[in-house]
């Protein structure tokens, strides 16, 4: 009976909170489960495929620092936004083209606390994990899809800087066989010692 007991309760525990990993406080969960109560669209809008992929998630780990800081970029924008489209506190007048069913006051500004506070969640976040490196990194990508290829002297200078960067990619490849190399010869005295 009391095995039943703490199974039932385990598992309403788990159903209110929706507890998705250990780094979700209750608090952030269940502001979380307000604001899409606020958003909530119809099924027909959500085609399955997620906004952020996975794919990435399941690579090494410099890989995931750096996708994890343009998603942690990307909401911090997407928040704002949110913020941003939030309606005024000012009443509505008559002659509004705003045809969206009116909020009240109150849920605005409830909404409005829950956005901030998701906000400065995902900023500490960024900021405790120190994702500057990788947003370097993001932004310098970022300006690779920028350069004109038309620019006679965009074209010039990329010639003349071929060599020095073919020669630090060559490089890098050689460093990551190198240790390839090193870890297999590492394994195979281990192998050898206990033997």
């Amino acid at each position: 009976m009391a095995m039943r007991r703490t199974v039932v309760c385990l598992a309403l525990w788990l159903l209110i909170c929706q507890v998705r990993g250990s780094y979700i406080t209750l608090t952030m969960n269940k502001t979380i489960q307000n604001l899409l109560q606020r958003y909530k669209t119809s099924q027909d809008n959500y085609n399955g495929r997620p906004v952020f992929s996975r794919e990435l998630l399941a690579g090494k780990a410099e890989t995931k620092m750096v996708f994890m800081s343009g998603v942690l970029e990307t909401y911090d924008k997407l928040i704002r936004h949110m913020l941003n489209q939030m309606p005024t506190s000012s009443p509505q007048t008559t002659g509004s083209e705003d045809t969206s069913a009116p909020i009240s006051t109150s849920t605005s500004s409830s909404v409005r606390e829950d956005l901030n506070y998701i906000l400065k969640m995902v900023q500490t976040l960024r900021r405790k994990h120190d994702y500057q490196e990788q947003e370097k990194l993001l932004q310098g990508l970022q300006n690779l899809k920028d350069i004109q290829m038309d620019n006679l002297v965009v074209q010039e200078k990329a010639l003349l800087e071929l060599p020095w960067l073919y020669e630090e990619a060559s490089s890098l490849l050689d460093n990551k066989m190198q240790r390839r190399r090193r870890r297999r010869r590492q394994a195979k005295r281990k192998t050898h010692t206990k033997a």
